[in-house]
């Protein structure tokens, strides 16, 4: 569905000079890009939503770890190797 799109002056401003200064070829190629980044940024937002919901359930059924665990866990992981002395 194409149509006017009112943006208000400071959003017309600078649409207008990305134009002016070649980032975009025209007004509706810049308001595509600007959807464009819209709809992804929505659907990040919703797998965001969708993990946390799934966080949500694995507490609420019990499916957590302690701190120590949580700590010990990273420290594993994450220390760097021993290093052995060679005699």
């Amino acid at each position: 569905m194409a149509g006017a799109v009112d943006l208000g002056e400071r959003l017309e401003a600078f649409i207008a000079t990305l134009v002016s200064e070649g980032r975009y070829p025209s007004r509706d190629n810049a308001l595509r890009e600007s959807v464009r980044l819209l709809e992804e940024r929505e659907r990040k937002l919703g797998e965001l939503d969708a993990a946390i919901q799934e966080g949500i359930a694995d507490a609420d059924a019990g499916r957590v770890h302690s701190v120590d665990e949580v700590r010990a866990l990273i420290r594993t992981r994450f220390s760097p190797p021993a290093i052995s002395e060679a005699s």
